[in-house]
Parts: structure tokens; C-alpha cells; sequence
């Protein structure tokens, strides 16, 4: 039986990641506000949770595991802001738009810091400031398909 590492060398396979720079025209900010909304969320939950002062080491294991998974979320999901903000910089945003929304460039910059920031500390109200910096994207984003965005409908609820 040929083993898998032989086929690789045979037919020079190559792992490869994109979007796709096939002007395919399938972009949203969507995937940056849900993102930053989790990022948000995250930062509830953990400012939110309790340390069991006097709980036994079940109860402090199940503490350090679960502060554990919403600090990893918070993290994987402000990188996806960065991401998204990026792919939509690079790939969708172009001259025209920058000519017609002159902070463009700011508002994805300080998005991306925004990002990074959420990813070093637990805020609330940077989290919140990083929901606020993707709504302008988005808005730009929409303004320039002719569609105006209400952030009011995609509106964070910031309930438990």
C-alpha cells in the first residue's frame, strides 16, 4: 500500500488558504460584528464569574476551566475581527471608497488595535468600543452597495 507522504511527494500537493481573490463579490462585515459581539460576551462572562472562595478543588478546577474556555473564545474571536477587518481591507475596500470615506483607513486600523487590545485584557468598555469600530466598517461596507445599516438591528444584547 502507498502510504500518504509518498502521494504528497508524487504529485507536489500543497496545502493552501484563501478567500478567494476571484473577485467573487461574496463579502459582509457580518462575520467581524458576530466576532466582536462574542469578544463582548466573553468579557461579561469572565468579569461575571464568581471565584469559589471557599469551594472544595472540584469546584476550583470547574472555575479554572471554565475562565479558561472564555478567555481562549475572547482570543480566537478578536483575531477573527482582525482578520475579517483585513480581508475586507485588502480584498472588497477599494480607491474609490477610501476617496469617497477618507477614515476608512483609521477605522480599519484602529478596529485591528481594537482587536488586539480585547485580546490582551478584559474591558468592558473596550469590548464595547470594538462592537462600536465594526458597525462603522459595516457601515461604510453597506454605504458603498447603496444600503444603509442600522447597527440597531443587529443591536448587542447584553443580557447573560
Amino acid at each position: 500500500m502507498i502510504g500518504m507522504p509518498l502521494i504528497r511527494d508524487f504529485f507536489r500537493v500543497t496545502d493552501v488558504h484563501a478567500h478567494c481573490d476571484i473577485p467573487c463579490g461574496i463579502y459582509d462585515p457580518v462575520t467581524a460584528k458576530i466576532a466582536a459581539q462574542t469578544v463582548l460576551k466573553m468579557v461579561m462572562r469572565i468579569q461575571a464569574l464568581d471565584y469559589p472562595e471557599n469551594g472544595n478543588h472540584a469546584e476550583h478546577t470547574a472555575h479554572r476551566n471554565t475562565l479558561g474556555r472564555y478567555i481562549a473564545v475572547k482570543e480566537e474571536h478578536a483575531e477573527l475581527v482582525k482578520h475579517e477587518a483585513d480581508l475586507l481591507w485588502h480584498d472588497y475596500f477599494k480607491p474609490e471608497h477610501l476617496e469617497k470615506y477618507p477614515d476608512l483607513h483609521s477605522t480599519i486600523w484602529e478596529t485591528t488595535k481594537l482587536a488586539s487590545s480585547n485580546k490582551q485584557n478584559v474591558d468592558i468598555d473596550s469590548a464595547k468600543k470594538l462592537v462600536e469600530s465594526v458597525d462603522k466598517i459595516a457601515k461604510i461596507f453597506w454605504a458603498t452597495k447603496g444600503v444603509e445599516y442600522s447597527d440597531s438591528v443587529a443591536e448587542v444584547r447584553f443580557g447573560t
